[in-house]
C-alpha cells in the first residue's frame, strides 16, 4: 500500500466516556485506524477494549500513557483526559511528534492554551480541538447561507444554548464537577461548545465586550453548574447571548438572526440522527396583513451524511495528517485558531463573574 494511502493509526490517551464513541469513530473513518489504547493502569486498558469489542491483536494496550507516547508507530493521539491535565500530556504528545487530536475545553485557560499550541508548532504536528459539529456537512451548508447577504444579510443577533440534567450522581462523582480535575465546569464542557457556535457565525471575529450575566450556579466545591453570558460587537452591533448549565433539561439550541433572514436548530452539538440533520431557515419575511402575517414559511433544509460527524472529523484531521506527512505540508492553523479565540471568551466570561458581572473588553 502507498504511503498516502497507509491509514493514520491512532492512539487513545485515557479511557473516558466519550473514547468509546470515538474509538468507533476511528475505526468507521476511511483513512485511519485504532493502533493503541493507553490507561492508567493494563486492566483499564483492557476493560475498555473488552467493553467496547475492541479487543485483538492488532491493538495495542498500554497501562500508562507515557508508552504509548514511546511507540513509534502512533502517529497521532486523541486525548480525552481531564481539562487540568491537557497541559502536561499535551506538550508531551507534540514533543513525541504525535499529532495531536484534545478534547475540549483544550486548557484551563488561554496561556496554557498557547503553550500546547506553541509546542504542536514547533514540533510540526496538527492540532484540533474534538468539537465533532464544526464537521458535519449541516455545518458548511449553515455557512453557505449565512454568508449570502442576500438571503442572510448581516448577523445581527445570536443565541446558543447547551444544557443537560444528568443527575445526582453526576453532580456528585464526575470529573467535570471537580475542582481538581476539571475546574470550568459547565461552562469549559457545555459553554464551550455554545461560545463557538456563536463565534462560528462571527467568521472567528472576536466581540468588543464580554458580560456575565448575574445567573450562575456553583456546586459546594465552586465548580460552575450553570452560567449565562452576552457578547457585543461595537462595530457590527451585533449581540450574542448563551446558557449552559448542567441542571437544565437537554437543550442544543442556535439561533442566527440576519438583517434579511434567520436560521434555527435544535440538535447542532449532536444531531437527532446519524445519517442527515436539518435546520430551519426563513428568508425576505415580512408582514402582509395583520390578520394573515408571514409572507413566506420556514424552510427545512436536509443534509445527509455519509459518516457520522465524528467519524467526519476524524476523516479530516487524518487528511491534514498526511498531508503533513506525505506532502510536507505545514499543519492548518484554523483550527488552533477557532480553539483560541473560544478559550479567549471563555476567560473573559470567568473574569466577568469574578467582577461581580461588569463588562470585560476583549
Amino acid at each position: 500500500m502507498a504511503n498516502n494511502e497507509t491509514p493514520v493509526r491512532f492512539g487513545i490517551i485515557g479511557c473516558a466516556e466519550i473514547a468509546r464513541k470515538m474509538s468507533r469513530a476511528i475505526n468507521l473513518s476511511p483513512n485511519s485506524t485504532l493502533y493503541a489504547i493507553a490507561s492508567r493502569s493494563i486492566e483499564k486498558a483492557k476493560n475498555f477494549a473488552i467493553k467496547n469489542n475492541l479487543l485483538s491483536d492488532s491493538i495495542k494496550l498500554y497501562g500508562n500513557y507515557i508508552e504509548l507516547l514511546n511507540d513509534p508507530f502512533v502517529d497521532a493521539v486523541y486525548m480525552p483526559l481531564p481539562t487540568s491535565f491537557h497541559l502536561h500530556w499535551a506538550i508531551l504528545v507534540a514533543e513525541k511528534k504525535k499529532h495531536l487530536l484534545l478534547e475540549k475545553p483544550t486548557a484551563l485557560s488561554v496561556s496554557e492554551h498557547d503553550k500546547i499550541i506553541e509546542a504542536c508548532e514547533r514540533n510540526g504536528v496538527q492540532f484540533m480541538d474534538a468539537s465533532m459539529w464544526y464537521h458535519h456537512p449541516r455545518t458548511a451548508k449553515m455557512k453557505e447561507f449565512i454568508s449570502d447577504p442576500k438571503l442572510f444579510g448581516q448577523v445581527k443577533a445570536i443565541h446558543s444554548s447547551s444544557s443537560y440534567s444528568p443527575g445526582p450522581e453526576f453532580l456528585e462523582n464526575n470529573i467535570r464537577v471537580k475542582p481538581d480535575l476539571d475546574a470550568l465546569g459547565a461552562l469549559g464542557d457545555a459553554g464551550w461548545y455554545c461560545i463557538g457556535a456563536i463565534l462560528w457565525a462571527m467568521n472567528q471575529n472576536l466581540p468588543t465586550t464580554v458580560t456575565a450575566l448575574p445567573t450562575v450556579a456553583r456546586n459546594s466545591a465552586g465548580v460552575i453548574l450553570t452560567c449565562s453570558a452576552s457578547l457585543y460587537w461595537e462595530k457590527e452591533e451585533t449581540v450574542a447571548t448563551f446558557y449552559c448549565s448542567f441542571v437544565s433539561h437537554e437543550t442544543m439550541d442556535l439561533k442566527v438572526y440576519g438583517s434579511n433572514g434567520t436560521f434555527y436548530l435544535y440538535d447542532f452539538i449532536i444531531p437527532f440522527e446519524e445519517n442527515s440533520a436539518s435546520f430551519s431557515f426563513t428568508s425576505g419575511a415580512k408582514f402582509v396583513d395583520r390578520h394573515i402575517g408571514w409572507n413566506v414559511k420556514p424552510q427545512l433544509v436536509e443534509v445527509n451524511s455519509k459518516l457520522p460527524q465524528e467519524a467526519a472529523m476524524i476523516q479530516e484531521f487524518s487528511r491534514l495528517v498526511k498531508a503533513i506527512e506525505v506532502s510536507k505540508s505545514k499543519p492548518e492553523s484554523k483550527w488552533a485558531h477557532s480553539s483560541r479565540v473560544t478559550q479567549l471568551v471563555l476567560d473573559a466570561v470567568n473574569k466577568s463573574i469574578d467582577l461581580g458581572f461588569q463588562p470585560v473588553r476583549i
